[in-house]
């Protein structure tokens, strides 16, 4: 079954209102082809989940939020992404702080498919004062131990991006921080996927490449071929944070050069416009990946 998809026609499958779960974490391996396609359309009213980083900051700054379920939004060598710091200081969307490894959790339960997860984590801070919403629970064994009830975070769907994919689903990640992006595709109805590469049928499946698979192929609803898709943020080891851009993007807080970066590189007609405008393949390619 050939699942290669266009942009839009990933995004033409979402709908206002879904939960949707963006891979990666901070500046790293973030789906931004198919997030800045999100922005290319009226859609809106979203619940997003994620360890967050520019993706969050673009969808905060076009108003397409209503809910946030988050570990943290940074964009590391910048640690506050002003475009989330704003929207969220001027009450634009609801907001789910959790400690990271609820988030974990969460996503986890619901791969499962089980209500909630026990965990120690939140006992004794205040993310269960934030987070009314949160149970306790309590051991029915002889330890009788008081938990919390971490609920599953079912996802409507998951955008990620990949090292390398092919027509058939099977992908490689080969950054060393693949993180949760399993999860979350566990977790999700739909999983969209954009690489860098787009290779032939059953490149990936090698005995030396099946460590780098992350998630089976059947988790796949559809592959984006977007080399640089990941940019501004790192798709290791291909190519590294574009911090020259981020702080472009940061700068970008009035209405005026927020219209500008937006027209700049936003509203274009393809993802290698994108690529283009951002000063090209040759200059993507040089900036160093991080080193871990």
């Amino acid at each position: 079954m050939n699942k290669r998809m266009s942009a839009e026609a990933v995004v033409a499958q979402l709908r206002d209102g879904m939960t949707i779960g963006i891979g990666g974490w901070a500046t790293r391996r973030k789906p931004m082809a198919l997030v800045r396609a999100i922005l290319r359309t009226p859609l809106r009213d979203l619940t997003v989940v994620s360890y967050g980083g520019p993706d969050v900051g673009l969808l905060a700054a076009a108003g397409r939020l209503r809910r946030l379920v988050f570990g943290f939004v940074s964009l590391d060598v910048l640690p506050i992404d002003p475009h989330f710091r704003n929207a969220r200081q001027a009450g634009a969307f609801e907001t789910m702080e959790l400690d990271e490894g609820m988030v974990q959790l969460g996503l986890r339960a619901a791969g499962m498919r089980v209500p909630f997860l026990p965990t120690r984590i939140g006992l004794g801070t205040d993310i269960l004062r934030h987070n009314p919403g949160l149970r306790l629970v309590q051991s029915p064994y002889e330890d009788g131990e008081t938990l919390v009830a971490m609920p599953a975070l079912r996802l409507d769907a998951a955008l990620l991006h990949v090292t390398e994919a092919d027509a058939l689903g099977n992908t490689v990640t080969l950054s060393p921080d693949p993180f949760f992006d399993e999860l979350m595709a566990r977790a999700a109805e739909r999983v969209f996927v954009s690489c860098d590469r787009l290779v032939p049928e059953g490149a990936v499946c090698s005995p030396e490449r099946a460590r780098f698979q992350c998630f089976e192929r059947s988790l796949v609803t559809g592959v984006v071929e977007a080399p640089f898709g990941a940019h501004p943020t790192a798709s290791t080891p291909g190519y590294g944070i574009d911090v020259e851009h981020l702080r472009e993007y940061a700068a970008a807080t009035t209405p005026e050069l927020w219209a500008a970066y937006r027209a700049r590189y936003i509203d274009l007609d393809s993802h290698v416009a994108y690529v283009a405008a951002v000063g090209g393949a040759d200059r993507l390619a040089a900036i160093a990946p991080p080193v871990f």
